[in-house]
């Protein structure tokens, strides 16, 4: 019953403004292939420096290189539009897993 439900509720977020904007800003920023290995780099990045938070680890040289990447990208339209998309579907799905840690009582430390 209850992973009925989920299964709704991944429904309803494939049929999301916020999901929907997200694939089309992916669809168009990857559509050039030199905003797609900017961004791949940049998520490969990003995904390093966010394991390396949670071991305590810092390379300073990652995250400058990480910050510029970003800047980068906000100068190209089709990449700022994909990341904003990316931040508030990302946003939404945060707000879902926080009403649920809730339900059952879990801290998240907010």
């Amino acid at each position: 019953m209850l992973m009925d439900d989920a299964n709704a509720l991944a429904d309803k977020l494939r049929d999301s403004d916020e999901y929907k904007t997200y694939c089309e800003k992916k669809a168009r920023a990857y559509g050039n292939p030199s905003t797609a290995a900017l961004l791949d780099e940049f998520f490969s990045l990003r995904k390093r420096l966010q394991a390396d938070a949670l071991t305590g680890e810092t390379d300073e040289l990652a995250q400058k290189k990480l910050q510029k990447l970003g800047e980068l990208l906000q100068f190209d339209r089709d990449a700022a539009e994909f990341l904003l998309a990316e931040y508030r579907l990302n946003d939404l799905l945060g707000g879902i897993y926080r009403v649920l840690a809730r339900a059952v009582g879990f801290d998240l430390g907010e």
